[in-house]
């Protein structure tokens, strides 16, 4: 006698996904962009997360995050200035212009620098200049990443490029031993090497010179001020979660509490302030064009639609178009004339 038997199905609950929207992260050192990424995806219940202007591991600070439909956003933002507060060390370069290279020289900067000399290596590498990237950038060099042909003992050669350092204010200086640190505010154009800055203010003023510390402060119109502490974030949605948990027993004096269930609901992210959902993320960042409901369906569908004389838009900048009830139906840039979607974010029947 055969018997079958009857497979069955074992399906999990879990939390929905966040709503699409900006998360502003204040970026550990210790962790690469993509390791936030990673980090929050796990917390958002879904692997459509992604971040926009890169942090180096050494790096600490803002980094913006898209989750779910907010992604499409994060290649259209303009994040082409960035502020850094930043440690420069004076009195020994290394083979990656930061802490984490081996020194190659220097000579001692204590008490021999000059403020004045300071200020006017300073102004010199203040506005438009032309800065060779550092050794360790990912710039490709015959088709290998700088940083990979540094780290093999190679010296690979750099093109100098144009980029502008709008401010590079001294907020302090110390004294380490022979070491002059210089702490300093950097507001610049996007492609500015901050390594290459210290680099080359230690050459100028012949002592050498490395960075220490790095934090952004801004990109684009994004600040620390609105930034979340990881870990922070994490905590809170734990903690939220295990009080949310359906009949959370009691906890004994001195035994953790219990775990959430996989099913408990998460703590609304844009009620408790942690995330810019989608449309007042695209408000903020772009031109602003308000669509009747037919133009709003033509457009989602692909239709082409004429620019109204009153949206100022470059042609290939992006705008954002909404529909009568405030939803982000695309972003769009004008051509020819005529108004075309650049990403479509939802369908209009």
């Amino acid at each position: 006698m055969t018997t079958t038997k009857t497979a069955t199905t074992k399906t999990t609950d879990r939390p929905a996904p966040w709503p699409s929207g900006l998360l502003i992260v204040d970026k550990p050192a210790g962790l690469t962009s993509h390791d936030v990424v990673a980090r929050v995806r796990r917390l958002a219940h879904t692997r459509r997360v992604g971040h926009a202007g890169t942090l180096d591991p050494m790096a600490t600070g803002v980094l913006v995050i898209g989750i779910e439909k907010a992604t499409r956003l994060l290649g259209h933002l303009a994040l082409t200035e960035k502020t850094y507060e930043v440690v420069i060390r004076l009195g020994q370069s290394t083979t990656t212009d930061d802490a984490d290279g081996e020194p190659t020289g220097g000579s001692p900067a204590a008490g021999l620098v000059s403020g004045a000399a300071l200020n006017a290596e300073i102004a010199r590498l203040t506005g438009d200049i032309m800065q060779v990237p550092s050794s360790v950038s990912a710039i490709k060099v015959n088709g290998q990443r700088a940083y990979k042909l540094t780290r093999a003992g190679e010296a690979p050669e750099l093109a100098a490029r144009p980029v502008t350092i709008r401010e590079f204010q001294v907020l302090g200086l110390s004294t380490d031993g022979d070491f002059l640190d210089v702490a300093a505010r950097v507001r610049c154009s996007s492609g500015t090497y901050i390594r290459a800055l210290a680099r080359d203010l230690g050459s100028a003023l012949g002592t050498g010179g490395h960075l220490t510390a790095l934090r952004r402060t801004a990109v684009g119109p994004y600040t620390l001020q609105q930034a979340h502490a990881l870990g922070e974030l994490e905590d809170q949605v734990r903690t939220e979660r295990v009080r949310l948990t359906p009949d959370t027993p009691a906890t004994s004096a001195g035994r953790p509490p219990p775990a959430p269930a996989l099913s408990a609901p998460d703590p609304d992210p844009e009620a408790e302030g942690w995330l810019t959902p989608l449309a007042a993320a695209a408000a903020a960042a772009f031109p602003r064009l308000d669509l009747t409901v037919d133009d709003a369906r033509r457009l989602a569908q692909g239709a082409k639609l004429p620019l109204p004389a009153d949206l100022s838009v470059q042609p290939g900048d992006p705008a954002a178009a909404f529909d009568p009830d405030g939803t982000l139906v695309a972003l769009v840039t004008a051509e020819s004339g005529r108004v075309r979607s650049l990403a479509v974010f939802t369908a209009v029947s």
